[in-house]
């Protein structure tokens, strides 16, 4: 059943690398509860107590919003094939932006995605297993290119134009700071 451990074992970051899609989960003191899919291959472990993702455009930029005022963070993954497990990341985020110095640091270890607008870094307080037998059978049957498709259509204007137009407050009107630290 259920273990709590300080950080990552090796056998916990090799379920990690298996995934394809990651849930997070954020919200601030007042606002409402952010739970978000994930996938691209968009996530890589740097310690046993440190992950990152890259960020791409979406329809909403609750997690920058959410970080910037209260930065817990919960990841999330579940198997849905083979032995079944939930794994749970607890922990301190903060969010990168282009315009911030970390930036050329941690982007090359992505592959580039069209649309990238932030880097969020965990650091890793509490490492959650469960049983995740409830958890159903799903196979996995490729990435969806559409997101992609989109945002080179748009390009880097569009994109920019994007962020401004949608991406700059939450749905409970809280700053992500998109502008002011991803435009020049």
């Amino acid at each position: 059943m259920g273990q709590k451990f300080d950080a990552l074992s090796d056998r916990l970051i090799e379920f990690i690398q298996q995934q394809h899609i990651f849930f997070v989960g954020t919200a601030t003191e007042d606002s409402r509860v952010n739970i978000s899919p994930k996938g691209m291959d968009s996530l890589r472990v740097l310690t046993p107590n440190r992950v990152i993702w890259l960020n791409v455009t979406g329809s909403g930029n609750e997690t920058a919003g959410h970080i910037q005022q209260l930065p817990r963070m919960t990841v999330m993954f579940t198997a849905f094939h083979g032995k079944p497990m939930i794994l749970r990341l607890y922990g301190t985020a903060k969010v990168i932006h282009h315009n911030d110095a970390e930036w050329s640091d941690l982007y090359h270890l992505f592959d580039a995605l069209p649309g990238a607008r932030q880097i969020f870094d965990l650091s890793i307080e509490l490492v959650q297993t469960s049983c995740g037998m409830a958890v159903p059978y799903y196979a996995y049957q490729g990435e969806r290119e559409q997101l992609n498709n989109w945002a080179e259509k748009k390009g880097v204007e569009g994109i920019e134009d994007y962020w401004r137009e949608k991406n700059a407050k939450t749905i409970d009107g809280i700053v992500t700071d998109i502008e002011d630290k991803n435009l020049s």
